[in-house]
């Protein structure tokens, strides 16, 4: 057992150990000791995207702390489970850290798991394409992964699809890809069934804008099964927080295709583990490993590659 293994089952033995409660007050004690500096930019972060739960030391406001030490106390064996189906210690190192970053606030294991050779979603040692690869890209924004994909590999593949929901977004989206070809935007949203959703604005950041039953701009919504017919190979998925609707909606192509899985966990704290298990229970060939592009403070831009 090395000192990967032996760090991931002592953290895994004290969630299985200790009470919520006891797994709770840990975080809160760590947290209020922290650098003010630190503890403004957190609060910040979190509030702003409130993903996670809200953070408010200055109302007595725990709330992220709170579910946080839930997820680790009720889901412990998921991320054993997780670990051990993980094909590398790179992968094991990224699981760990950012569970130890919820418990412990270690920002220099995260910072050490943060992979500095390859872009974003596209790891050239696990990711290979050719002339018939088609790219499903869920959560295009302004065209960043599309651009990545053809700077690594250049015009190796057959059609790229991007899906964004903004309207302002799409149109840089429009800008920014207009000299890549076989490449098709689809200003839809994407889930498990289709039918009619409205967009939220979110002020920090319109990479974060979110859907909901009602508001202002009426978004149509698609399954990747029912607008797709041709043969997928790659999907990348960054929808803040619809990746597991978006995966129910594309079974059919999962099965039949068994495409490259390319998709963010970090929306919801339960995807880290909730996503490759629906994976595996759709397609139990899958084989798993993450990737983390985040920052040393707060794990996000965490992505499972599922091949």
């Amino acid at each position: 057992m090395n000192y990967i293994d032996q760090n991931f089952y002592t953290l895994i033995n004290e969630f299985h150990e200790k009470s919520e409660k006891e797994i709770f007050n840990h975080i809160k004690n760590l947290y209020l000791n922290l650098n003010p500096e630190t503890k403004k930019g957190i609060e910040k972060f979190l509030n702003d995207f409130n993903y996670w739960g809200t953070l408010k030391e200055s109302e007595n406001n725990f709330e992220e702390i709170i579910k946080k030490a839930q997820c680790l106390k009720r889901d412990y064996r998921e991320y054993q489970t997780l670990y051990e189906s993980l094909e590398d210690y790179r992968s094991k190192l990224i699981l760990f850290s950012v569970l130890n970053n919820w418990y412990n606030y270690d920002f220099k294991t995260l910072a050490k798991a943060k992979e500095n050779n390859y872009d974003d979603y596209f790891d050239l040692d696990l990711i290979k394409t050719n002339k018939s690869d088609v790219l499903v890209d869920l959560g295009a924004f302004i065209g960043d992964t599309a651009i990545s994909f053809t700077q690594n590999y250049g015009n190796n593949y057959k059609q790229i699809y991007c899906f964004e929901i903004s309207p302002e977004t799409t149109e840089y989206l429009k800008v920014n890809t207009k000299h890549i070809p076989n490449l098709k935007i689809i200003e839809k949203g994407v889930s498990d069934k289709k039918e009619d959703k409205y967009l939220n604005i979110n002020e920090a950041g319109t990479s974060a804008n979110t859907l909901s039953n009602q508001g202002d701009t009426k978004v149509e919504i698609t399954t990747i099964d029912e607008e797709i017919k041709e043969k997928i190979t790659i999907i990348k998925s960054d929808i803040e927080g619809m990746e597991q609707q978006a995966l129910k909606g594309a079974v059919n192509h999962i099965k039949k295709d068994h495409p490259k899985l390319l998709i963010s966990i970090y929306h919801r704290n339960e995807d880290i583990w909730q996503i490759p298990k629906m994976i595996k229970e759709i397609d139990n060939t899958y084989k798993f490993y993450l990737r983390y592009h985040g920052g040393p403070i707060y794990p996000t831009e965490i992505t499972l590659i599922a091949i």
